[in-house]
């Protein structure tokens, strides 16, 4: 299959998910445009994307942009990268908050096109790095879009998505993977797990980030974040992480209902991993390759609502995109 047959089965797929998200969500109020995108990317493996390969399996996954406002003025953007489950109310109601406040946003679907629907009980259905090349690739389109402002756009992603924008803020993996031309504005990663060391992670973009975690994660314990965090404030980068007292996985999913327990679904909160010379993720314990075999895997943890949390994580992204994307002040918090 050529690349257009790509495009063709990956937009068909999107498309479905995408309109009902945007209808039942209601945010076709507050969107005056809605575009459905082919995204042309790539399915690298971990070792390949860190070795510096750009041309892996190539696949074209889709992407909803949301404009909020008509006019010519180019407007602040945010991707928004999905998390193991796939993109869903979670990502709409991002959406729908980020348009109110007048920001378009560029909701990512890394799943349907490359043929799966949730990585939660086996995260080696996708490679841990392979969607912040669907990151760079998104801020490269974006960039060229006559209504969006290539200087203001933020990238924001859950779970495995936080992951991707955790470390997408690597000036490493931006000279390898990314485009000189462009540069995301700042980075938000809610509850990202922070469980690997990879080479030269403290030299990141001066540009901000902010890591949004609840207390009470035992999926990607943020635990495993502080020190990380550290380490880059040691640095002196502009990088903070802001914590919730009690909150679960997923605090931010109105539509996730109360905390439960998982029992497939698959963590390495007790993996210490670490990348070594060749690209290669080796159990820092063992010092063996690492797989989703390994002892340090496990199944079981708890996902669900936390209302004060997701209120407080709410005001926070708000003043936080304000300043950095030098929104107006008027609109809700």
């Amino acid at each position: 299959m050529d690349i257009y047959g790509f495009a063709r089965n990956a937009l068909a797929a999107s498309a479905v998910f995408f309109v009902s998200a945007a209808f039942s969500s209601a945010v076709l109020a507050q969107t005056v445009r809605l575009e459905i995108h082919p995204l042309v990317t790539t399915t690298l493996t971990d070792r390949e994307f860190l070795t510096g390969v750009r041309e892996g399996k190539p696949v074209v996954i889709a992407a909803e942009l949301r404009i909020p406002r008509a006019g010519s003025d180019r407007l602040p953007a945010v991707v928004l990268v999905h998390g193991s489950g796939g993109a869903g109310a979670r990502e709409a109601a991002w959406a729908d908050h980020l348009n109110k406040l007048g920001i378009a946003t560029f909701t990512l679907d890394g799943f349907t096109g490359r043929g799966i629907t949730s990585t939660g009980e086996n995260q080696a259905l996708l490679p841990r790095l392979a969607m912040i090349v669907d990151a760079y690739r998104a801020l490269d389109l974006l960039a060229r879009h006559p209504r969006i402002d290539a200087g203001r756009i933020a990238l924001m992603g859950f779970s495995r998505g936080g992951q991707t924008t955790l470390y997408a803020s690597l000036k490493r993996f931006r000279r390898l993977q990314g485009s000189p031309a462009v540069e995301f504005a700042a980075y938000l990663p809610f509850y990202a797990p922070c469980s690997t060391t990879y080479i030269d992670d403290v030299d990141v973009s001066d540009k901000p980030i902010r890591l949004f975690h609840g207390s009470a994660d035992d999926y990607n314990p943020v635990a495993l974040c502080r020190p990380y965090v550290e380490r880059l404030r040691a640095t002196g980068k502009n990088v903070q992480l802001l914590e919730y007292p009690g909150a679960h996985h997923v605090f931010d999913n109105a539509l996730g209902g109360a905390p439960r327990h998982s029992p497939r679904s698959q963590t390495v909160r007790n993996c210490t991993l670490q990348e070594t010379a060749g690209g290669q993720i080796i159990n820092a314990r063992t010092k063996q390759p690492f797989t989703y075999d390994d002892p340090c895997v496990e199944r079981g943890v708890t996902m669900g609502y936390n209302a004060d949390a997701h209120a407080k994580a709410v005001m926070d992204v708000t003043q936080f995109l304000r300043e950095v994307l030098k929104l107006q002040s008027s609109g809700p918090v």
